[in-house]
């Protein structure tokens, strides 16, 4: 997809993951090694935090805004069929590098997660760690996932925490005083450029249910003790005491209609 294509968000994003795909880079190489993947910001453990189902194999998934494609990695290890799809040139070229040094294939599309090039009812499972989590209008990316989804397909995506961006200055960590405010929450627009997404749990929920999802779980991730992270915008302290960040996971749903599954909308 063009830049002339994208929306102005989205061409914005291009240009910042682009100019931050060496950095990402130096981590690629570790995250496609881990035999105990972790997750988030803190780093936690599979064995701990168990982000991605146990039960994959043999599953058509997607990983929306797939960056260096760890978590594809993840999922084709144990027999999932993944396809990354991520908006920035820079960090698929990463993740075919990637592939190439660890002999795991799998299709990478340059795109715009809010609009996937595959026909509906395509996956089983859509995954987002951050990416279009983060990065994508949920208005947009949310129906556009029930669409790639089969009836009974499960979303689960990790995602900075509500309480996180309400406290959150535009530079530096943030602190115990709200600095935003939940009602309208949506867009926000940094400093450095990018533009991500945040929503209130409330119309997380309304955003879902009326994708056609039915809601199974909300994990709110605590920091570890002892846990560090390399980014700058929050801190341990602050995230042993509040969540950071929280997974949502989610069904779409089916009604059996004398005997044959059809989508309920």
């Amino acid at each position: 997809m063009s830049d002339e294509q994208l929306p102005d968000y989205a061409r914005a994003n291009r240009k910042a993951w682009d100019g931050w795909a060496d950095q990402y880079a130096n981590a690629a190489h570790r995250n496609w090694s881990e035999t105990d993947p972790t997750w988030g910001i803190w780093r936690i453990p599979q064995s701990t935090l168990p982000f991605l189902p146990t039960d994959i194999a043999g599953l058509d998934a997607i990983e929306l805004g797939c960056g260096t494609a760890y978590v594809c990695a993840r999922m084709a290890r144990p027999g999932a069929r993944p396809v990354g799809i991520d908006n920035s040139p820079r960090q698929l070229e990463t993740a075919r590098e990637m592939q190439a040094e660890f002999g795991i294939e799998f299709p990478l599309l340059l795109g715009n997660a809010e609009s996937v090039p595959y026909p509906d009812a395509s996956f089983d499972l859509v995954v987002s760690e951050y990416g279009a989590a983060t990065w994508c209008d949920p208005y947009k990316w949310i129906p556009e996932a029930a669409r790639l989804l089969r009836p009974g397909g499960r979303l689960i995506f990790m995602c900075n925490s509500t309480l996180l961006m309400l406290c959150a200055p535009d530079e530096g960590a943030s602190g115990d005083r709200l600095l935003r405010d939940e009602f309208g929450l949506h867009r926000l627009d940094w400093p450095d450029g990018e533009s991500d997404f945040h929503l209130p749990h409330g119309e997380w929920i309304r955003v879902m249910r009326t994708a056609g999802f039915d809601i199974e779980d909300l994990v709110e991730v605590q920091a570890p003790a002892g846990a560090e992270t390399n980014y700058d915008f929050v801190t341990a302290e602050w995230a042993r005491r509040w969540p950071s960040e929280e997974i949502w996971r989610a069904r779409k749903h089916a009604l059996v209609i004398r005997g044959a599954v059809a989508l309920s909308r």
